[in-house]
């Protein structure tokens, strides 16, 4: 893939990041008690991500996407069990941006976006309660429209 493609992936995942680190600042609003460090290690975990991501685009010559001021949330996080939903939800939509990264990258940088996938399918089978035969694959075909993607 060209450096351009890569780059586009890049600027992806790190927008699908944003949304993730605002979609948990809803979940540990609405998550009960027993379930707040989980949901903390998730929302620390992507700002990780989206730091490394912002210095791989800048590394690559382009401008970071910037995060929104706010996403439209995919339904009502009312409660807990919704705030587990929203979580679940979260992942499988980076898991599949970092699919696309996974394909358009190669050497270290293919090795970190499969991690990040992995990452993120590990995550949302912990909160669904069970997994999927290709995390981020199946998703995708259901998620690809761009309004099922957070959004400004």
């Amino acid at each position: 893939m060209s450096e351009k493609q890569v780059l586009q992936a890049l600027q992806k995942a790190l927008a699908a990041e944003h949304a993730a680190v605002y979609g948990y600042g809803v979940v540990g609003g609405r998550i009960a008690a027993g379930r707040r460090t989980e949901a903390k290690a998730a929302y620390d975990a992507h700002r990780a991500r989206r730091d490394t991501l912002v210095r791989d685009v800048r590394g690559l010559g382009g401008t970071p996407v910037a995060a929104a001021p706010a996403y439209a949330l995919p339904f009502p996080v009312p409660d807990s069990a919704a705030a587990v939903r929203l979580a679940a939800e979260l992942e499988d939509r980076v898991a599949g941006v970092y699919s696309d990264l996974v394909r358009a990258a190669e050497g270290g940088r293919r090795g970190t976006a499969a991690e990040a996938l992995r990452e993120a399918a590990v995550r949302a089978v912990r909160w669904r309660g069970e997994s999927v035969a290709f995390p981020g694959l199946a998703e995708r075909a259901i998620t690809a429209s761009p309004s099922a993607a957070p959004t400004a």
